[in-house]
């Protein structure tokens, strides 16, 4: 498995469970309030920040484990990486178009946060899969 491969794991992975770790403080609060009451700000930046660390360390001790191939990219990666990000932006302007919708109807900023927060990481997500099913299956650039 190459570095840019493991990189779209460790990507993928990670938005995963961070996400996931979020949505778990929030709804563990939101048993003694109202949803968009529950203070949500603290546990989105610090899962955001644990995201960033966890996966600069990842890609730290991949990078250690196989310095040779660390910072190593083909024609091959490049293309399959370009690929991946342009597959993942497009939940990133779904995200923005929603996060303007919500904004015109007023819509409380618990439920921008968090459908931004979303589109995020499901572009990290979206992104990852396509750079791992073109690793796995094979990717002709058309």
């Amino acid at each position: 498995m190459s570095f840019e491969e493991k990189s779209a794991w460790i990507m993928g992975v990670v938005a995963l469970a961070s996400y996931g770790a979020y949505l778990a403080i929030v709804l563990g609060l939101a048993g003694t309030m109202p949803l968009a009451e529950v203070p949500y700000v603290g546990p989105l930046l610090w899962t955001i920040g644990a995201s960033i660390g966890v996966s600069i360390a990842l890609h730290a001790v991949i990078g250690i484990s196989s310095p040779r191939e660390a910072g190593r990219k083909d024609q091959r990666d490049r293309e399959i990486s370009r690929f991946g990000e342009y597959i993942g932006q497009s939940f990133v302007v779904i995200g923005g178009v929603a996060a303007l919708l919500l904004a015109m109807a007023e819509v409380d900023h618990f439920w921008i946060a968090n459908v931004i927060y979303l589109t995020f990481v499901l572009s990290a997500i979206l992104g990852s899969v396509a750079k791992t099913v073109a690793y796995r299956r094979g990717f002709q650039p058309w």
